[in-house]
């Protein structure tokens, strides 16, 4: 079952407002328990890692947040705006 446009937009919101901070705090944790455990890594595997963490957190979302910004399709037409 596909999610209305209108879900979606909320899913994408609650991603944003709760699962985005919970993310990071999960990803900081994991990198202090690495270093705690490893040592500290070189300042330039630090940053491949964060990046990736960063792309990481987005792959399961994309059809979430695909076409959000975007009006919705669903919603009727006004004539009143004319086409520009």
């Amino acid at each position: 079952m596909a999610l209305s446009w209108k879900a979606r937009r909320r899913w994408a919101l609650v991603i944003l407002l709760i699962g985005m901070p919970a993310y990071v705090v999960v990803a900081v944790t994991l990198m202090n328990a690495l270093d705690a455990r490893f040592g500290r890594l070189p300042i330039w595997a630090e940053v491949i890692v964060y990046v990736t963490l960063g792309f990481l957190w987005a792959v399961p979302f994309r059809r979430v947040f695909r076409g959000i910004g975007q009006p919705d399709p669903e919603a009727p037409r006004d004539g009143s705006e004319g086409d520009r």
